[in-house]
Parts: structure tokens; sequence; C-alpha cells
């Protein structure tokens, strides 16, 4: 079986595909700046160096740059597949399925309205899902489309994990509620530590840290998520790059009146110009700040000191939450490629038997960083979010070829 995987963003459109039976990348790419000036479409086949297309043309819609992924997948010099009736399913990755979806789903028309009315809650990322959604479907007639939803693993949390404490009847009206995100990165890397530790995933306590750009901790039960650090919108929990993260709401009145902003600016503090890019007023780049730290910027390493620290706190919560834990996981960009932001964290949590082995941690491609006498494995494991959406899509497409 042969699934595309499409994440549609807002101008912007990547792409892989997959032969599911060896689960191999064939080709993959990047459409940036669609609809803007100085747009680019990088297209990598297999391990093979980058072809990058110049063609305007390519960059003015989502429904351009569509067409033209699927005639460089088909174009006899490059491409990897001889047409696109080869391609058996298509995974979209959705940023929000509110309360509606609560795992990937094969997408009809009612589903796709469903998607439509969950935009107010994602009102940056669903509209770009939908719009790739829609494309695909329209040039790829008769190839079922599968959505994969970024908010659905975290639709096991109980109530007492997703309510805010504010009047009821604002979760009744508007479905305001904690909700989540990366829930797909969180779910393939607990499937991979399972598989690792040779033990069932539903006998497992896990709590995994998503650290990149955008970073959200979740505790794992039974393979379950029972708790994460995300909210409503990705701006609460962790400092991150450039968002704020949890503070205290009186801050935005604050800001409103002694700044003279609007609340429209100070949202776009708080997403944009925050987290340890605002402590550091240097960058969001870990990497940067490192290096800046090492050569005595005393505020880049007070920004990696404010992310480590409230990266402690959570782990902690959640160990409580979960009454012990079996493994901890760093992924993502930060997690699985800063030895330095990994012994942060890890240092000062041995009481709970979390010890970290810092030579290991200082090995390239280690997977398992923690001491022998640790109670808890300390894990790396790269992220692929493609590829769990498109485990999923074949899933669904397999299990409509059987007669009920």
């Amino acid at each position: 079986m042969v699934v595309l995987v499409v994440n549609c963003g807002s101008s912007s459109l990547k792409f892989q595909l997959f032969d599911m039976r060896s689960e191999e990348v064939l080709a993959r790419g990047l459409v940036e700046r669609i609809g803007l000036s100085g747009g680019k479409f990088k297209y990598y086949r297999g391990t093979e160096e980058p072809i990058e297309f110049t063609d305007s043309q390519v960059y003015a819609s989502h429904a351009n740059a569509l067409e033209a992924v699927l005639k460089a997948l088909t174009q006899r010099d490059y491409g990897v597949i001889s047409d696109i009736s080869t391609i058996n399913a298509v995974g979209h990755r959705v940023a929000h399925g509110g309360e509606l979806f609560t795992a990937a789903t094969l997408i009809t028309e009612e589903v796709l309205r469903g998607i439509k009315d969950c935009i107010s809650l994602a009102p940056l990322h669903n509209p770009a899902n939908v719009t790739g959604i829609e494309e695909c479907m329209r040039l790829m007639p008769g190839t079922p489309q599968v959505a994969v939803f970024d908010t659905a693993f975290h639709q096991t949390m109980p109530e007492e994990a997703y309510l805010y404490a504010i009047p009821y009847a604002y979760y009744q009206k508007h479905k305001i509620r904690r909700y989540g995100f990366h829930g797909s990165s969180h779910r393939y890397v607990a499937e991979q530590a399972a598989e690792l530790l040779n033990k069932p995933l539903d006998r497992l306590k896990l709590i995994s840290c998503h650290l990149g750009n955008g970073s959200s901790i979740c505790a794992i039960k039974e393979g379950r998520s029972i708790d994460t650090s995300m909210g409503f919108t990705p701006l609460e929990g962790l400092p991150m790059g450039s968002r704020s993260g949890t503070i205290d709401p009186a801050i935005i009145e604050f800001l409103v009146k002694k700044e003279n902003m609007s609340l429209d600016g100070v949202m776009e503090v708080l997403n944009k110009k925050s987290g340890v890019y605002g402590i550091s007023g240097v960058s969001s780049d870990f990497r940067d700040l490192e290096q800046a730290a090492a050569g005595g910027n005393h505020l880049c390493d007070v920004a990696i000191q404010v992310f480590c620290r409230s990266v402690k706190k959570y782990i902690g919560s959640y160990y409580a939450l979960l009454e012990g834990l079996d493994a901890l996981i760093f992924t993502a960009g930060i997690g699985e490629n800063s030895a330095l932001v990994r012994e942060k964290i890890c240092t000062g949590l041995e009481h709970m038997g979390i010890k970290l082995d810092r030579r290991r941690n200082l090995t390239p491609d280690a997977i398992t960083v923690s001491a022998e006498d640790s109670k808890v494995k300390i894990m790396v494991i790269s992220t692929n979010e493609e590829l769990l959406i498109a485990r999923d899509a074949q899933k669904i497409i397999l299990q409509r070829s059987i007669p009920s």
C-alpha cells in the first residue's frame, strides 16, 4: 500500500509518500510561502539531494502546490510512482478535532463538516487543513482520505484534567476546556517506548516530553493520555520558543492598560515575542541560546533555566498523578538533540528514581540515557508523526476492505 501524508499550514504544504510494505519514505518535500512572495518548493526522492522548483505558479495557492507535488511524484525523471492512482490513501494532519473526533477518521462530507465546525477552536490551522483535504479530494477523486487529529489522543483525559475552573456554562456553551496538542507525537513515542522496553503499552506509566519550538508534556497511563500541558490552545503550558506558556491571566489586562496595547497586540506578544526568545532577546532556537550562554550571556542562560525548570515541574506533578513512572521520554528537536537540556531537567530528580548517565546522554543517537541503577528508564526517541499518520490511514483502509 502507498500512502501520501499531507500537512497543510496556512502558507505551507509538507508531504511524505510512504511504501507501507517497508514503511520506506519514497519521496518527501515542502512548499513554503504559498500565496506570498519568495516561495520555495524542495522535493526529495528517497535519500537523494533535494530538487528545488522555481516556477512561481507553484506558490500561487494550495491547489497549485498540491498539483505541483502530484506532478513531481509522477514525473518521469525524478518521480517515484507511475500514476496518481498508485496512491491508495491520503492521510491528513488536522490540528483540532474538538470533542467530535477521538481517533483517526475516514473523511466523509459529514466528517468534513465536523472539521469545519472546529475552525473556531483552531482558526489559524483548521482552515488550511480543510483546504488540503478539499484539494486532495478534487485532484484525487475516489482516493480515500483520512484525518488524523493532533487533539484526539488527549480525548481520554478525565473531566478533572480537562475542565478549567471557570463557570461550567462556558464549557457547555463554547466547549472551553483543555484539549492538548502534539497527540500524534506523544502516541508515537509511547508506542515506540513499549516496543523498546518489550512491555505491553497498557502496563506502562510514561511521561512524554515533546520539546521543540512548540513544547508539551503528556502523562500516559496504560497507553492513554491522562493529562497534558497544552490547553484550550497551544499557548498554555511550558514556555516555548516564542510562546509565553502559562502566565497569570491578569498580566493580559495589566499590559493592555500599562502599555496601551490592544487585546490582539497582547496576544501577538504572548504567541510570537515571548518564551525563551522574549527572555533572552536573542533567539527562539536553543542552539543559539546554548552557544550564547556558554559565551557568558546571562539572559540566554536564564531562558534555558526557566524552560528546564518548567519541564521539571511538570514531570514532578505527572509523576504524582501516575503514582510512579516506568520511563521518561524526550523527543522532538530539543528533546532529541540537546544533551544540555536533558541534563538540566533530570538533575535533581534522582530521589524519584530518575538518574541520568552523563556519558550516555552525550552519546549521539543513544536511545537509553539513564544510569544502570536508575529505577526509571530515560529514553531519547525520535518522533515520526508522519509515519503514525500513514499507519493510521493504512489501518482504516484495510478495515474498510474487510467484509463485515
